[in-house]
């Protein structure tokens, strides 16, 4: 008798094949059959009308931190993930010396958004060494599985101090030592190095995130560490993207490992992903192994008077006045007609870059509305509404913010939007040397909420998409399954076959739902995060035990730290 058995849903099996109705039978934390009418079950489940899919593998997270103390790592286990992959981008909590721990939750909290005050409660540092964090990960129960890499951040400050933290050059001694950090790490289970070459990502205190300016000897003399199952990851503004796109042929070619880099369509330079992607092309012709890592929609700026900023936050009154009252008392204020004339009149703070920005580009600026619309069109815009109605722009955005009793969000699609649709996506997400990434759960946390794109890649590309063409259904799970899991060699999951792991999704495919990205309270110290439900998932399967059924947590924690990567067992 099987332990669970899951019947006459529609398998949409992680490879891309064409989906099948039938049964799924799991014993222990092991899929044992797929397809064929299984035998019975300790617990059976009717599955008639479901989509049966592999877990979600999500690759790009920031859950270093909240991985801590959330046993649910919230909220990307609330749409269907199984896996996450976190310390991305250079940044994460480990190697720390003792004197170091402040500086390392200033880094997060300036790169990633994640308040400092939550970091500096939640975390009860217990290690050191990259080895010891593991270890501390490992002692925690939860519900789905983590897998970590090393960040170059820590470990650049880690060896070299101020000289590290302060993006001085690195010396050949410090090279070898920072390489010996990371083989150690690699050794204990990381599956991977990350860095970060851009000049958005900065620490608390303006600075560069370590090892933005690294020069190709440290990041060879770093690859070289890695060997040829683990993963470089990096985020990089590209700038010369020949040069950049060299040294990760050069990695790969040395240590044989992977490259994934965040590619993403930019205003400044809208055809720079198509370079890059025939440059990728050009790299896998010659044997390297560079990984473009593409997202399912928009990075996207949710604007809104509980955000980390909006149109207004840099208007004088705003600012002065305003910023720091309570939510309905700042409503109130803001409808008085009074006060509303003269910060409308006022101009933005200069100083600041993103508010400019976002002043001078009402084009793009868009209600979010519900359900939310991530691929609006142009007459949607704050400005289209705008010149219809004989307004200006900054008026509606105002009125707008106030909707909703202050709630309402404001969506502004920073970057994969230059052309005001979705095709330039599209054409990502179909490129053969592609993976979906860059969900960033667990950060951004007042001003970004992409952790739910595992669902949108469904509802969005494979069912509602009105504005071009759709994807497969078997091609969107088989993005964040199978392709997900294998960049970081993690083969015993992400297709539901015999032998391999048990994470499930049974879903309600026509009923699938997003709701409107909201703004709580939950973090340690009542720090801050935006956080998406959906609707729609029956259950989700870890380990081959129910962690959600119909929305809500059984309390199960199969879940575990990933060390190193994982061979498919045969059955």
């Amino acid at each position: 008798m099987h332990d669970l058995v899951i019947r006459g849903g529609t398998l949409v099996d992680g490879t891309g094949a064409p989906a099948r109705t039938g049964d799924l039978a799991i014993d222990g934390n092991r899929i044992a059959e797929v397809g064929s009418r299984a035998g019975a079950g300790r617990r059976e489940i009717d599955a008639t009308g479901l989509l049966v899919t592999p877990g979600w593998v999500d690759i790009h997270t920031h859950y270093d931190g909240q991985v801590t103390w959330d046993p649910y790592l919230t909220p990307s286990s609330w749409h269907g993930v199984t896996t996450v992959v976190m310390g991305n981008c250079g940044v994460g909590f480990a190697p720390a010396l003792p004197d170091r721990h402040q500086w390392l939750i200033g880094l997060m909290e300036g790169v990633e958004d994640i308040p400092g005050t939550a970091l500096a409660e939640g975390i009860h540092w217990e290690w050191e060494s990259f080895p010891e964090y593991l270890d501390a990960v490992e002692r925690m129960r939860r519900a789905i599985d983590v897998a970590a890499q090393v960040p170059h951040g820590a470990v650049r400050a880690y060896v070299m101090g101020e000289r590290g933290a302060r993006n001085e050059k690195a010396s050949a001694e410090d090279v070898a030592a920072m390489a010996q950090i990371v083989r150690e790490a690699i050794e204990a289970g990381a599956l991977g190095f990350s860095t970060s070459r851009t000049l958005l990502h900065r620490a608390i205190d303006g600075e560069p995130v370590p090892g933005t300016f690294a020069g190709e000897d440290e990041l060879l003399g770093i690859g070289r560490a890695l060997g040829a199952r683990a993963v470089f990851e990096l985020a990089s503004d590209l700038a010369p993207e020949g040069a950049e796109l060299a040294w990760m042929e050069k990695v790969s070619g040395e240590s044989g490992c992977r490259v994934t880099f965040a590619c993403l369509q930019n205003d400044f330079d809208p055809d720079q992903w198509r370079r890059l992607l025939r440059g990728v092309d050009e790299a896998t012709a010659r044997g390297a192994r560079v990984v473009p890592q593409v997202a399912g929609r928009p990075t996207g700026l949710l604007l809104g008077l509980e955000s980390t900023f909006h149109p207004f936050s840099d208007h004088p009154t705003y600012r002065d006045d305003l910023a720091r009252l309570p939510l309905a008392e700042r409503v109130r204020r803001m409808r008085d007609p009074a006060l509303r004339a003269r910060l409308l009149a006022e101009q933005p703070d200069a100083r600041v870059p993103i508010g400019a920005y976002i002043a001078q580009s009402f084009h793009k600026l868009f209600p979010l509305g519900d359900p939310p619309d991530y691929e609006p069109a142009p007459e949607t815009s704050v400005k289209a509404i705008a010149e219809r109605q004989g307004r200006s722009s900054y008026e509606v955005g105002y009125d707008m913010l106030l909707e909703r009793d202050g709630h309402a969000l404001l969506y502004f699609p920073l970057l994969n939007y230059a052309q005001g649709d979705f095709e330039p996506i599209r054409e990502m997400l179909l490129h053969p040397q592609a993976v979906l990434g860059l969900s960033d759960g667990g950060a951004h946390c007042g001003i970004i909420c992409d952790a739910s794109m595992p669902t949108y890649m469904l509802t969005h590309w494979a069912r509602d998409r009105r504005r071009g063409e759709r994807l497969p259904l078997e091609s969107v799970v088989r993005l964040q399954t199978r392709n997900t899991a294998r960049l970081f060699g993690l083969d015993d999951r992400g297709v539901l076959a015999p032998g391999l792991k048990a994470d499930v999704n049974l879903i309600d495919f026509e009923n699938l739902r997003l709701a409107p990205p909201e703004t709580v309270f939950d973090l340690p110290a009542r720090g801050r995060r935006l956080v998406q439900r959906s609707a729609g998932y029956a259950a989700t399967i870890a380990s081959g035990e129910v962690i959600y059924e119909k929305g809500e947590a059984t309390g199960a924690l199969p879940g575990r730290l990933i060390r190193g990567p994982q061979v498919a067992a045969t059955h």
